[in-house]
């Protein structure tokens, strides 16, 4: 399978959403109705002119099969070092269970090296046991627990 990861275009936005909707989790906090919310041109333009963010697409035969987005985040800790946060990892419903999700983040990880980052780090809903049985998979570790407030 010959995949191209690249940055995200304003174009792709509306299947962005939908995969992000296309979940029980997403399905209650996105809104993947046409036209989109401004909001999420807003956060599009946000993410594309800060050079520390990357909104990743994965495409197949010109269809985007996966998404994600890394943040590149400068720390004092760690002898100065820079850490990767991963967010909004998607692969769409139809291309499930084929190893894609393994190779997006065979390539986020890459990505990160590649940035000079000393560690990766994401957080997964508690209640999704595939992805964090996934995060495991892959050698990730459950080693903080994460708290969020809602505002």
């Amino acid at each position: 399978m010959d995949l191209l990861y690249r940055n995200a275009v304003e174009k792709d936005l509306q299947a962005l959403v939908q995969m992000l909707a296309d979940d029980d989790l997403g399905g209650k906090r996105e809104d993947s109705s046409m036209p989109l919310d401004s909001k999420y041109i807003d956060a599009f333009s946000s993410i594309r002119s800060d050079p520390n963010n990357e909104l990743i697409v994965v495409c197949y035969d010109d269809f985007i099969v996966g998404m994600l987005q890394l943040t590149f985040i400068p720390y004092l800790t760690y002898r100065g070092s820079w850490r990767c946060q991963v967010e909004g990892v998607r692969v769409h419903s139809k291309h499930r269970g084929h190893g894609l999700g393994k190779k997006l983040f065979e390539w986020a990880i890459s990505r990160a090296q590649e940035k000079n980052c000393r560690l990766i780090q994401l957080t997964s809903d508690k209640t999704r046991a595939d992805a964090l049985r996934f995060y495991e998979s892959l050698g990730f570790a459950a080693s903080h627990e994460g708290f969020k407030l809602q505002l």
